[in-house]
């Protein structure tokens, strides 16, 4: 990826293209901070590609001044990726949704992640289908009543970061819409990240599922219901900072300080181990705060590197190929 002196500014990289999200969709400030990151990385913006599927979500192509598909449903991720192998020197981005990347998507997501595909994924959750007028989604609660659920769902929810890191994706991390902050330190980290970067980002439908994470981002519950996850740092959480995470046993669980227990006794976050990753992405309210920031940072070759190195390899034992030599040895015959 090439990064040119040239000195890039936020307008650079917005559009004039009329934006059709709903008014007070979280959606508009994911696209604010992503823009807002863009000129600190200092990559040339027809270097820059933003691949898309179907969704709300899926309309981010067109509101980035950079080069940008928007694709068929679920198919982002493969399409990404060979993007990615054939020009490694792009920065490529992917844009879905808990809809669009975990149902029909799911595999595709699968295994550019386990693969480690180097690009940057971000999936946004708002616990619906939205662009098709408000069902349930794979990450929607058990009981959910919605127009294709009206007797409540009876699904079992997926957590986007859980499977992320069962896919062993070599950064995982969750931000939420209205943590302008949070989310430009997690997107900037990802951005930097070389291989498969993945961000579930928690966005608010005013729509179809107003309220979902009202608990997260209401300024006089948040500090109990969020758990912000810094490397090297105990588990501390709450409006007094009085509570934090302990590891018993094989488990986690909610402990107060006081009478003799102090952050010491918590478990201090290493976004390396794996095992503490996994453990962290099963925390669920409300027996839970909702982790946010960096689950897992993996540091491992990239499939799109490897790749063009086993293509320069035989080049070089080998030479170039020759496609019409290929496509004409062999037992050849006319039809006439």
């Amino acid at each position: 990826m090439m990064v040119v002196s040239q000195t890039y500014q936020l307008k650079d990289y917005k559009t004039d293209t009329h934006n059709t999200w709903c008014p007070g969709c979280g959606d508009y400030s994911i696209l604010a901070q992503v823009q807002k990151i863009m000129p600190e990385l200092n990559v040339p913006r027809e270097q820059i590609v933003f691949i898309s599927g179907i969704g709300c979500s899926s309309r981010f192509p067109y509101y980035m001044n950079t080069y940008g598909f928007h694709t068929i449903h679920g198919r982002a991720p493969a399409i990404a990726t060979g993007l990615k192998v054939s020009r490694p020197e792009l920065m490529v981005w992917v844009v879905t949704g808990d809809g669009d990347g975990l149902s029909i998507g799911g595999n595709h997501l699968m295994h550019a992640l386990r693969r480690n595909v180097d690009l940057k994924i971000l999936l946004f959750n708002n616990k619906i289908y939205s662009l098709t007028k408000g069902q349930y989604s794979p990450t929607s609660e058990i009981g959910k009543v919605t127009k294709s659920t009206p007797a409540g769902s009876i699904d079992y929810p997926l957590s986007p970061t859980l499977f992320a890191m069962g896919a062993e994706a070599s950064f995982v991390a969750r931000t939420v819409d209205v943590e302008v902050k949070h989310q430009q330190e997690v997107l900037s980290r990802a951005a930097r990240h070389k291989g498969a970067a993945f961000v579930e980002i928690l966005q608010n439908c005013n729509v179809f599922n107003d309220g979902a994470f009202e608990s997260l981002t209401d300024k006089g519950t948040k500090s109990d219901a969020q758990l912000v996850l810094e490397h090297g740092k105990p588990m501390v959480f709450g409006k007094n900072k009085d509570r934090g995470i302990r590891l018993k046993g094989l488990t986690l669980e909610v402990v107060t300080l006081g009478n003799g227990l102090g952050t010491s006794d918590l478990l201090v976050h290493d976004e390396t181990d794996p095992v503490l990753g996994f453990l962290l992405s099963r925390l669920t309210p409300p027996a839970f705060p909702t982790p946010l920031g960096v689950f897992r940072v993996s540091e491992r070759p990239s499939f799109d590197s490897m790749m063009n190195q086993q293509i320069a390899d035989a080049k070089a034992k080998l030479g170039d190929g020759d496609l019409d030599k290929i496509l004409r040895q062999g037992e050849l015959w006319t039809v006439s």
